[in-house]
């Protein structure tokens, strides 16, 4: 006799257990992150704001991809393009004024400070130099070639 109370008692723990397990709601299926490029910049808050072109990029000292980022945009440097590494440590202020909240981001704006391009996370160095490129001299880059898919904020 005990032992068929302890068999019914374990039959009943178990389905007590099943029970539960099948009420329990699954996990919802998490998605990336979106990360938005800003729309605007004032330039004044940039280096260099009389040069015709800004490649700002922003960055995290903790961020690893970050360091590629910033050495592939450096040497777009020049008279006509101002390049800046804006790190959310040294920076912060910026990073929120801009709504920055994932890193590497790479910002392209006009003498204005219109953002015309922007790349989310790393962009290729081919990618990022044909879209700086074609953006100061549209149709330098030749029809069909694929320089990689920029985050264009105006559309």
């Amino acid at each position: 006799m005990e032992r068929l109370l302890l068999a019914v008692v374990l039959v009943a723990v178990a389905g007590v257990i099943a029970w539960f397990i099948q009420r329990r709601q699954p996990d919802v299926p998490s998605s990336p992150p979106e990360y938005s490029v800003p729309t605007q910049l004032d330039r004044a808050d940039f280096t260099r704001p009389e040069a015709p072109w800004l490649v700002a990029v922003f960055t995290s000292a903790t961020c690893d991809v970050c360091r590629g980022t910033w050495e592939k945009a450096q040497i777009l440097e020049s008279d006509d393009v101002a390049v800046q590494e804006i790190e959310v440590a040294a920076e912060p202020e910026l990073h929120r004024r801009y709504q920055i909240d994932g890193v590497p981001l790479v910002v392209i704006a006009d003498a204005e400070g219109t953002v015309r391009n922007g790349f989310v996370g790393p962009p290729t160095a081919t990618d990022l130099w044909a879209t700086v490129a074609e953006i100061r001299d549209p149709g330098s880059v030749p029809p069909g070639c694929d320089h990689g898919q920029p985050v264009d904020p105006t559309s």
